[in-house]
């Protein structure tokens, strides 16, 4: 292996696409398991706060139930050095589970980006932009999980340079021939979102013929095998994903989608008809290049003494890198240096098996929300279950016998609220280990199962007591739910109840079709994928109910 090298970085993942829209999530909004993108696509890394699911730019993320004024999901990619979720490092083994995500079929796009033979002609225009691709691996659509991806020819040892990009073949708003209106205009393109002088670049280039990208286009004819759930009719949408949280994250999107296009791309289309046409540069073209984004794109981590001054890095495209598919058993990860940027392995890989880079530690709904594709149980470890904040308070005046109760309870949530444990549309996100967003959880049980005379002590403390012990033993692992008070057992075991009525079906019906190879078969990919995100979820509420029970 070789010696850490000073000067390389390992990617970092982009900024939730929630959060990049919508602003940071207060702390009853935080995820510890979404993650930002980075090098890899996705990162590993301590565990961040969690956040409520919305809408994009939020992957990732963020729970997929929160709320708010902005993108829900985490864009762009990270690297398992760091899980914009909070989720630990773990050592992976690099085997893949089942095809992710699917790529644009090759072909003519009708905007002049066809080719006979895309991958030829883009290898071509890689030589060209100096990128250096090791002989000892082939790009190939045949023997990958999805689409395109990448094969070691021989065998790699750990720490191997698969591929160097330099930062000239990135394409940003740093380097499309528009760089200077970009940066002319940049007041008046700031959005929650940040992400609004890519997408006008990625306009631009993907309709201009003589776009030095244009073999890179190639590879996807026109976006419209995006699968992503904004493309699905509302009715699937709604059918198929009731429960998941994802519709209403969906539906964000798509509202700040629309908005940002019409109050700040159009305008700026309007001012240089000279280089962009409203008939050509539509909105639905506008949608599919933030999916674009959404599953393609990477973030560069700041240094660390500018992370506290600096805003976030633009999100950039990173030819041959983001054609290295998903799996959470990933095997290299994205390292960034002054001159180029590189993708290395982290394991050993034999020759004929697939390369796989990891988008981050990151639950099933936000890799369908955000790149279209889940992954079948048991391969996510990473995923996750909700349960929305303000079902813990149903659960609880659901209980209440009197008017007086219902009044404490009434009372509780308040002061919760004040101390910033809960929200309106705020998540409790449960891991199949360990509660991630515990102190919220924790502090909300207690203060709901108070009597009237400990809560009027608590709050003559302002919600400050002597809970050394507690501290000590504060986080919510399985072993820690099934030992928790009774009558916070039972609130929490109400609560999961609850949730689980949310969705459409229950965990039986799930792990039937699952158990029937013929029947799962005839299923359409969508009611494949949504399948696999409902009963993760449910899994996990149910693992949860025996613990609890």
């Amino acid at each position: 292996m070789r010696p850490p090298d000073p000067t390389k970085r390992c990617c970092e993942p982009l900024k939730p696409l929630r959060e990049a829209l919508q602003g940071p999530p207060t702390p009853a909004h935080r995820d510890p398991r979404v993650p930002h993108r980075g090098g890899c696509r996705a990162p590993v890394a301590p565990p961040l706060p969690p956040p409520p699911r919305s809408s994009w730019p939020s992957a990732a993320a963020v729970s997929p139930a929160g709320g708010g004024e902005g993108w829900s999901c985490p864009p762009t990619r990270k690297s398992p050095a760091e899980n914009p979720r909070g989720g630990r490092p773990r050592v992976r083994s690099a085997m893949a589970s089942a095809p992710k995500r699917p790529k644009a079929a090759a072909g003519s796009s009708g905007r002049g980006h066809g080719s006979a033979d895309p991958l030829s002609a883009f290898l071509a225009w890689c030589g060209r932009a100096g990128v250096e691709l090791n002989p000892k691996v082939r790009l190939s659509r045949e023997g990958v999980v999805a689409g395109y991806g990448m094969l070691a020819a021989e065998e790699l040892e750990v720490g191997e340079v698969l591929v160097s990009v330099p930062r000239s073949a990135l394409l940003s708003q740093h380097t499309s021939p528009i760089r200077a209106l970009l940066q002319d205009a940049q007041e008046s393109l700031q959005s929650q979102s940040g992400w609004v002088p890519l997408l006008l670049a990625l306009l631009h280039e993907y309709t201009a013929s003589n776009s030095q990208w244009q073999p890179y286009f190639s590879l996807w004819q026109d976006f419209r095998s995006l699968d992503h759930p904004m493309f699905w009719p509302v009715e699937e949408r709604t059918r198929l994903l009731q429960g998941t949280g994802i519709p209403e994250a969906v539906d964000k999107d798509l509202a700040n989608i629309h908005l940002e296009y019409s109050s700040i791309i159009l305008p700026f289309m309007e001012s240089h008809p000279n280089i962009f046409d409203p008939k050509l540069h539509t909105l639905e073209l506008y949608k599919q290049l933030v999916a674009f984004v959404m599953a393609y794109s990477f973030q560069e981590p700041l240094e660390e003494e500018d992370e506290d001054e600096k805003g976030p890095n633009p999100p950039m495209m990173v030819p041959v890198a983001d054609i290295l598919n998903h799996v959470a058993n990933h095997n290299a990860n994205l390292e960034y240096a002054p001159q180029c940027l590189r993708m290395v392995t982290t394991q050993p890989i034999s020759k004929g098996q697939e390369i796989f880079n990891t988008y981050g530690q990151m639950a099933n709904w936000q890799l369908l929300h955000m790149y279209g594709f889940a992954e079948p149980y048991p391969g996510n470890t990473n995923d996750t279950a909700d349960i929305q904040m303000v079902t813990v308070r149903k659960a609880a005046l659901q209980r209440a016998k009197s008017e007086a109760q219902q009044q404490l309870v009434s009372e509780q949530w308040d002061f919760l609220c004040q101390l910033e444990m809960v929200g309106e549309e705020g998540a409790f996100v449960l891991g199949w280990d360990e509660v991630l967003t515990e102190e919220e959880l924790s502090t909300t049980l207690k203060v709901l199962c108070m009597s009237e005379e400990e809560f009027k002590e608590y709050k003559e403390q302002d919600g400050w007591e002597d809970d050394s012990e507690e501290e000590e033993n504060s986080t919510l692992s399985n072993e820690a739910l099934s030992k928790l008070k009774t009558p916070c057992k039972k609130l929490l075991y109400d609560s999961v109840l609850l949730t689980l009525e949310s969705y459409g079906s229950d965990l039986k019906a799930e792990q039937d079709l699952l158990n029937n190879k013929e029947a799962y078969e005839k299923l359409s990919r969508r009611e494949q994928q949504a399948l696999h995100v409902r009963y993760g979820q449910k899994r996990i509420l149910h693992q949860l109910l025996e613990l609890v029970r």
